[in-house]
């Protein structure tokens, strides 16, 4: 079961509506589901909350560190309240999904991603999940500094939120580590279609 739930980005106004901050924003709206504020915690470098679900503790951490040094924030929190990497989710923008989409996966490579890179290091594992959220790739890999760093286009921002909404209603099976379920809910985009009538209805 995840007991951590961590949003990556980077602090200040100015990053606030840049694609980096889809970490941020998918925290901010799981925020809003438990009802909690996150606050600024110095122990941990970032904005964190602690929400009560059906008698398990749940944490919600922003780290405030910039993104390179994510995992400093990450790995004081896991470490003081004895959380696994198993046990922590980290939501990060993705270059190589579409805005819209949302993948779940637990483990593998940071694949160049700072914020991904350095909570490998800090845990000293890869073992923890990933919620990617979609952003799109700008195409050419020298412009990619500048395209986490930018504001999406407002029809990919709108694409970007209904994602996140959409991965939300995962969270109880995220926190009931029921994650073939929560799997499921995330990689669903499309509603089931229809069946077709039967030949012999009437028409």
């Amino acid at each position: 079961m995840i007991k951590l739930f961590v949003g990556l980005g980077n602090p200040g106004p100015e990053y606030e509506a840049t694609r980096h901050n889809a970490g941020f924003w998918w925290i901010d709206a799981l925020a809003r589901e438990l009802k909690v504020t996150l606050q600024p915690e110095r122990s941990y470098w970032g904005l964190a909350a602690r929400a009560t679900v059906h008698g398990h503790t749940v944490w919600l951490l922003e780290p405030q560190t910039f993104m390179n040094l994510s995992g400093k924030s990450v790995a004081a929190l896991a470490r003081f309240f004895k959380i696994t990497p198993e046990e922590i989710l980290v939501a990060h923008d993705e270059l190589d999904i579409s805005p819209g989409q949302v993948k779940l996966k637990r483990g593998g490579s940071h694949a160049g991603h700072n914020g991904l890179r350095d909570i490998h290091a800090q845990l000293g594992s890869p073992d923890y999940w990933r919620l990617r959220i979609g952003i799109g790739h700008p195409g050419v890999k020298s412009d990619v500094a500048n395209w986490v760093l930018k504001k999406p286009a407002p029809d990919q921002r709108t694409l970007i939120e209904d994602s996140i909404a959409h991965s939300l209603k995962a969270w109880p099976a995220l926190l009931a580590g029921e994650m073939d379920k929560a799997t499921l809910l995330i990689h669903t985009t499309k509603p089931p279609r229809p069946k077709p009538p039967r030949p012999d209805a009437a028409v």
